[in-house]
């Protein structure tokens, strides 16, 4: 995707998407994902299209060193507003640089990271294969490779919701929808972006699913109020524990892939 059609979105992804109960729980289960499989701080986190930071810079006040590649300047300016409300230590942490996903290897001047990260950016490419050799080739020798993107295996879940019923029967069987910002999108399976992860040397070690008791209620009409911070972090935790068990991750309607590069 290009900057103009980031010009026009950001704002509303940033202060809306991610202020929302949706928002918040992806942020909190990509995150508990994440300490799982990441080595300590201040291990070096490449976010590639990691847009206003809001993945990427809870890292950065844990004490990871991150730095943050996004094609967009209407994204990366707004992460740069928010990286002014972060601790001075935090701030001094995080480097933006602008530039696609798919040269991130020649923006980061061949340097390698002990953690890679690109979440929510693969469906809207047309080919995952470039950006996820891109990836691959920034992880360090041991390095963490996470990859967040949509299941065509569940492409069927938000038309169904939304009692489009001719939409859903079409999307058993289809890779693209328009999304939740208008904007046309494609999604991958597990399978296939495992295979993608081995051609680049990097071996899968797990997977899980993000959205679903979430989506079930919004898309079926449900109004969810992210001021009510006791109802929002029950709500996580909930989705954390489905996002890791059969079969709740596999009716997820977006799935995160974490792989690790051989050490040799």
């Amino acid at each position: 995707m290009g900057d103009d059609t980031w010009a026009g979105l950001a704002d509303r992804f940033v202060d809306e998407a991610y202020a929302s109960v949706k928002g918040r729980v992806r942020t909190y289960v990509l995150h508990q994902h994440l300490l799982e499989h990441l080595p300590g701080p201040p291990a070096p986190v490449l976010d590639v299209g990691g847009g206003a930071g809001n993945q990427s810079f809870p890292l950065a006040e844990a004490g990871y060193e991150v730095t943050l590649l996004d094609p967009s300047k209407a994204m990366l300016a707004k992460a740069q507003q928010r990286l002014t409300g972060l601790p001075g230590d935090a701030q001094r942490r995080v480097t933006l640089l602008q530039a696609d996903g798919e040269d991130a290897v020649d923006a980061v001047k061949g340097r390698r990271f002990a953690a890679v990260l690109c979440h929510g950016v693969l469906g809207y490419l047309e080919r995952p294969e470039p950006l996820v050799d891109q990836l691959c080739r920034c992880a360090a020798a041991g390095g963490l490779v996470s990859i967040m993107t949509g299941n065509a295996k569940a492409s069927a879940v938000r038309p169904a919701l939304e009692r489009r019923w001719d939409d859903a029967l079409a999307s058993f069987d289809a890779r693209t929808e328009i999304g939740v910002l208008g904007v046309p999108g494609r999604a991958d399976t597990v399978e296939e972006l495992s295979e993608l992860m081995r051609s680049g040397g990097v071996e899968p070690l797990r997977w899980y699913g993000v959205w679903l008791f979430v989506d079930w209620l919004e898309f079926g009409g449900a109004e969810l109020d992210p001021s009510d911070s006791k109802q929002v972090a029950a709500t996580a935790a909930v989705e954390l524990e489905a996002s890791r068990r059969d079969p709740y991750r596999q009716l997820s309607r977006v799935f995160h892939l974490v792989g690790r590069k051989a050490s040799s």
